[in-house]
């Protein structure tokens, strides 16, 4: 019997999104999957030859590039700040629709940025540095997981750069938008070597193009 194909799917708000698309194109996750006291990872699914994994958005990306997941979706956002080799986003699903942007206090950005560069609150530091870059701007990044909203406040750092949908929470913590970074929407990606190797990942791909047409 061969290995079940691996799907792996983010964790939050894509994946209520996801969900239609995945059942239409035949990804369908056992009950226990939706039960929100469940603390499993791994499910099996109503083809018994694939399963799905729930995991981190950034984590999808990881487990996808390196073979452990052979297909996944996650947001653009994930995928341009990782850069995986071994990476291939050939569908967006035209779902998750946000931004990431520049954000600073409403009363501009904090003094303690230096005269060369920007010290900028971010869980996307490659994405980040790049975009100062090209501004001739060098960005000091200090690495956060949540709570960026208020980095500028404490002190952390005079901008943050974060996912904006409303953008209620930026007005909400006396932040205001001033760049945006990228718009994104949410990709279906793939692992190349399975690509070329398994059929069943060029026909799950097939599957979500038609969808996504």
């Amino acid at each position: 019997m061969s290995v079940p194909l691996t799907f792996a799917v983010p964790k939050g708000r894509i994946l209520d999104e996801a969900l239609p698309l995945m059942a239409r194109a035949g990804v369908v996750p056992e009950a226990g999957f939706h039960d929100k006291a469940n603390r499993s990872l791994s499910f099996a699914c109503d083809d018994p030859a694939m399963r799905v994994i729930r995991v981190r958005a950034f984590d999808v990306a990881t487990f996808v590039a390196h073979g452990a997941a052979q297909v996944g979706i996650v947001g653009a956002d994930v995928i341009e700040e990782f850069d995986y080799s071994d990476l291939y986003a050939p569908v967006d699903l035209d779902i998750g629709y946000c931004r990431l942007s520049v954000a600073e206090p409403a009363d501009g950005a904090a003094s303690i940025d230096g005269a060369s560069h920007v010290r900028v609150a971010t869980k996307y530091p490659n994405l980040t540095r790049r975009h100062f870059e090209v501004r001739g701007v060098q960005a000091e990044c200090v690495k956060l997981n949540g709570a960026m909203e208020i980095a500028p406040a404490l002190g952390l750092a005079g901008r943050i750069v974060d996912l904006v949908s409303s953008g209620q929470t930026l007005k909400d913590n006396g932040l205001v938008e001033v760049s945006t970074i990228m718009e994104i929407t949410a990709r279906l990606i793939v692992n190349r070597a399975a690509l070329k190797t398994d059929p069943r990942v060029a026909a799950l791909v097939d599957r979500f193009r038609e969808i996504a047409a």
